[in-house]
């Protein structure tokens, strides 16, 4: 999935500030413009993980020709960001991990005293951001 941006071009004293127009509330920003950029993509990641963590949909991406009439952004550079589409995918797969029996032993602890089978403990972990 390709996320157009729109990037405020910055200076010396000012950092370059980046908008993701197709995500409502998502932007950041970079004190060089590779970094603006780089920033925005770990900006949509954690703004779409947090739209799928809530059960909400994803806005889909549009062309930049959808956003560069709009007079906010007169002036403004435009870019694409890369979004690995792996990242929308709630599909479940198997997976087959190695670990040390002592570690094993108290991830199953856990997951026995949270009510909650071993992938589902690790899944609820991964999601709340403890891992």
């Amino acid at each position: 999935m390709r996320y157009p941006i729109a990037i405020e071009p910055g200076d010396d004293t000012r950092a370059w500030g980046v908008v993701v127009p197709d995500l409502p509330g998502c932007f950041s920003a970079g004190d060089t413009l590779d970094e603006a950029i780089e920033h925005a993509r770990k900006a949509i990641e954690l703004n779409i993980d947090g739209l799928l963590d809530d059960g909400e949909a994803v806005p889909p991406a549009r062309p930049i020709s959808a956003h560069q009439g709009k007079p906010e952004f007169v002036g403004w550079i435009w870019a694409v960001v890369e979004i690995d589409p792996a990242m929308l995918d709630d599909q479940i797969e198997r997976v087959n991990i190695t670990l040390p029996r002592r570690v094993l032993s108290r991830l199953d602890r856990a997951a026995k005293a949270a009510g909650e089978t071993r992938s589902g403990y690790i899944a609820r972990l991964a999601i709340g951001g403890h891992l």
